[in-house]
């Protein structure tokens, strides 16, 4: 694979689009969430895990996911729901996710997986590649995974600041931001499958 020179204009655009999908200042909501339940999150684990495991996607996700026959619509169409899970934790109060681990962390559980290294991530990763140069897209990556640690390490200054009756609100908020993603990334990815299984009926001997 060809690594590429460093475009600034690829930089940038790498970056606001994995800035988007990544969206770490609206995970901040849930991260506060895990807080207050008593979950404890490390940011420097958290950062270093989401970087490695996006930096390996980005090489060998394409060539993982064939080893257990799996493809990238079906895996975002997983995540997507995974993703949708969480909303409804935020609107309703209510707690699906059960950490029953040995220890309280959530660090892995659902901050680094599916929140920052999610299905939407992964996809978006793989899409890039096909466009920019290698260089460019790690280097918004890292950049990308700076934010995140930026954003991990100051949600109590955001709580402080907001006061709970603000961060209920932005939760709720951005529970129905969550719902529309997970929804935009299953129809897209179904709609991939649902078009592929036709073609593959048609074109059936």
């Amino acid at each position: 694979m060809h690594f590429g020179v460093f475009n600034f204009q690829e930089f940038v655009s790498a970056f606001i689009i994995l800035f988007a999908v990544i969206d770490a200042v609206g995970s901040t909501p849930i991260i506060i969430s895990l807080r207050e339940s008593g979950k404890t999150i490390k940011a420097p684990k958290a950062t270093l895990l989401s970087t490695l495991l996006l930096v390996g996607f980005f090489y060998v996700g394409d060539v993982m996911l064939k080893l257990f026959h799996v493809d990238i619509a079906s895996f975002a169409v997983a995540g997507s729901l995974v993703i949708f899970i969480m909303a409804i934790e935020m609107l309703l109060d209510i707690e699906i996710f059960k950490f029953k681990g040995p220890t309280s962390e959530a660090t892995i559980v659902p901050l680094v997986f599916p929140l920052i290294a999610g299905a939407g991530s992964f996809t978006t990763l793989l899409s890039l590649r096909a466009e920019y140069a290698d260089v460019n897209i790690l280097l918004a990556l890292l950049a990308n995974m700076g934010f995140v640690f930026f954003v991990l390490t100051m949600t109590d200054k955001v709580q402080h600041w907001m006061g709970k009756g603000g961060v209920y609100v932005v939760r709720k908020f951005f529970g129905v931001i969550l719902i529309a993603v997970a929804v935009r990334l299953f129809t897209d990815n179904i709609t991939k499958l649902i078009l592929d299984i036709c073609t593959q009926v048609q074109t059936a001997p």
